[in-house]
């Protein structure tokens, strides 16, 4: 059992070492869900333009009722490609089935798992962790980085500011709430 765990640690690891790195722009969210102790709640604009584009498919193939597609969605995968500007953030490009990966991607596009669950489209994790004590210091988060590896499988590493800087805590922040 011991031998199983740290394995999935060793891949986890390497995963974050050699995937490629992305940046996804944050969303709004609920304010009263945003900091809830040690983790910020967190929704990817990336995840509302996959949303609009599922609604719009699900709308011109016949469905009328968007309530009936989100229904009809609920357990779905699939792939989002997308363009990764200069700066490493990620745009909307086009979206896949996990059965039928139509494309071959460009230089600076990438292809990235999502699922709906809930109605919602969700990547890696709909949270961030941060240690207890740095909850105003992650208020001025806008990205995400995420690291994918060649399966499109994403893990989010870190949060980013409006000027794509990485936020570190340091020692003289903690407390500081």
């Amino acid at each position: 059992m011991l031998g199983l765990v740290n394995w999935q640690i060793y891949v986890k690891e390497q995963h974050l070492i050699s995937g490629d790195k992305v940046l996804f722009k944050l969303a709004p969210v609920d304010p009263r869900s945003l900091m809830q102790g040690d983790y910020m709640a967190l929704r990817f604009e990336l995840a509302n333009q996959i949303r609009d584009e599922l609604e719009e498919q699900s709308t011109t193939s016949g469905q009328e009722q968007r309530s009936l597609t989100w229904q009809s969605l609920a357990n779905q995968q699939g792939y989002v490609i997308v363009d990764v500007d200069t700066h490493g953030v990620a745009q909307f490009a086009a979206i896949e089935s996990m059965a039928e990966i139509s494309q071959p991607l460009k230089a600076q596009q990438l292809r990235v798992q999502y699922r709906v669950r809930d109605g919602r489209v969700k990547f890696a994790t709909n949270a961030f962790f941060f240690q207890e004590g740095h909850a105003k210091l992650y208020e001025a988060a806008q990205y995400g980085l995420f690291s994918v590896n060649a399966k499109g499988e994403p893990l989010l590493t870190s949060m980013y500011d409006e000027q794509l800087q990485l936020i570190e805590p340091n020692a003289r922040e903690v407390g500081s709430e």
